[in-house]
């Protein structure tokens, strides 16, 4: 059986990164209802989400920042949204990518409606990136709109007692 070679190709650049398609989960569809879902899913556990889009420089800062924090905290469910349109996600892809985040849940705006996607997150949110909430085991949240340095993350982090 002959292997293709752009699979070929990939599969050596990826083993040259030390990241295997094994990492990779899929980017799911953020709509109506996913933020109770995640919430759902994570019932009684602390949580960070980290949003952020393709356009934001101070976003792709933070994505580093992320990697370190997962490595030394893996136990903390940390969930990343892009709130981008649908055409981007080859941008978004590659970027979570090349941060090595996709073995972290991801999710992206889908739908044509971005407005109505982050009421539902926070009434009280207009948009400005990034956006991290971090919600103790009961769901008590606590958001922070920019980017953050690693001990700022720790900080917030202490709060919720990981």
């Amino acid at each position: 059986m002959k292997i293709k070679p752009i699979i070929l190709g990939l599969v050596l650049m990826l083993s040259h990164t030390g990241y295997t398609l094994a990492d990779q989960t899929p980017i799911k569809p953020f709509v109506s209802g996913s933020y109770q879902q995640i919430l759902a899913a994570n019932a009684g556990k602390p949580l960070m989400l980290a949003i952020w889009s393709v356009d934001c420089p101070s976003c792709l800062k933070d994505m580093a920042v992320i990697n370190q924090l997962h490595d030394k905290h893996p136990a903390l469910k940390i969930v990343m949204l892009a709130a981008d349109e649908a055409e981007a996600m080859p941008e978004i892809q590659r970027i979570v990518d090349t941060h090595k985040l996709g073995n972290l849940e991801n999710w992206a705006f889908s739908g044509d409606n971005p407005e109505k996607l982050r009421y539902e997150i926070d009434p009280a949110w207009y948009g400005e990136l990034p956006r991290t909430y971090f919600f103790d085991a009961a769901h008590q949240r606590e958001a922070k709109s920019g980017a953050m340095t690693l001990e700022e993350f720790e900080a917030k982090l202490g709060k919720l007692k990981i």
